[in-house]
């Protein structure tokens, strides 16, 4: 019976950790350059980015393409970023020669995509 408890008891708090450890994945990917308040590291923070206007947050400098964003962070634009921000500046503003700081972290898979920007939602 002690057998079948502890079992139990590990089974539990594997899958727990395994549900936790999805978003330790998202956040990892993002902690290395945002911090995830509202405070700026080497990129702004991230707190509320999830419908906030692009290029626009408090205390942060952006590229001059990315300064003179105009849209807001929402999920379409949130999985061509994180798939390749490089691309993704030059197809938002329409100008090929657009830049931005942000180096292209490839989150290309739309389950990876969905977890970090739940993620980034929840934040």
């Amino acid at each position: 019976m002690k057998k079948i408890i502890m079992i139990t008891v590990a089974a539990v708090l594997a899958m727990g950790a395994m549900s936790a450890s999805a978003y330790a994945g998202a956040e990892a990917k993002c902690k290395a350059c945002h911090n995830l308040d509202a405070s700026n590291k080497v990129g702004p923070g991230l707190a509320g980015v999830v419908g906030r206007a692009a290029g626009k947050h408090e205390g942060f400098k952006y590229s001059t393409s990315l300064g003179g964003a105009n849209w807001k962070w929402d999920e379409d634009h949130l999985r061509k970023w994180v798939c390749n921000a490089k691309d993704a500046i030059k197809e938002f503003t329409g100008d090929d020669h657009a830049r931005t700081k942000m180096p292209a972290v490839k989150v290309c898979d739309a389950a990876k995509q969905d977890e970090l920007i739940a993620f980034l939602k929840g934040n």
